[in-house]
């Protein structure tokens, strides 16, 4: 997790878990497992036994599913 923002366009969020060999946000992490989710339980089994190298296309897949607008906005501290 060298990445300081998510992997996803635009997200300026902190990031939270490894995507293959980049990171997402914690948003952006659960939207990720809901999707391997509807792929099937086979998925997550698949999934689990690859390397983050071997993990980047299925990666790459989902984030071509995310639109613009799903985008989370970097959330400021208060003071």
């Amino acid at each position: 997790m060298h990445d300081l923002t998510c992997l996803i366009k635009g997200c300026q969020a902190r990031v939270y878990a490894p995507a293959g060999t980049h990171s997402i946000c914690r948003e952006h992490f659960l939207n990720f497992l809901t999707w391997r989710r509807r792929k099937g339980p086979q998925m997550f089994l698949k999934y689990a036994g690859m390397t983050m190298e071997e993990r980047d296309p299925f990666v790459a897949e989902w984030a071509n599913t995310i639109r613009v607008e799903e985008v989370p906005t970097a959330a400021v501290p208060k003071s």
